[in-house]
């Protein structure tokens, strides 16, 4: 299974800016040769949703 950089999951990592992020979810899909396991669609999602609240400046209210 393909890990992203940092684990999304763990509160006590520092989350990435939404660069790292994106770099991240594009690791995992090219890792994955676009089929992704039901795990890495679970890490997917997290990554997305970090992402997003990156891209509008609120990181903290992802989880």
């Amino acid at each position: 299974m393909s890990k992203p950089s940092f684990d999304p999951f763990d509160p006590a990592v520092p989350v990435p800016d939404a660069d790292a992020l994106n770099r991240a979810i594009r690791e995992l899909w090219a890792r994955s040769d676009g089929r992704l396991s039901a795990d890495e669609q679970r890490i997917y999602q997290a990554l997305v949703v970090k992402w997003t609240a990156a891209q509008q400046g609120g990181v903290d209210t992802a989880a």
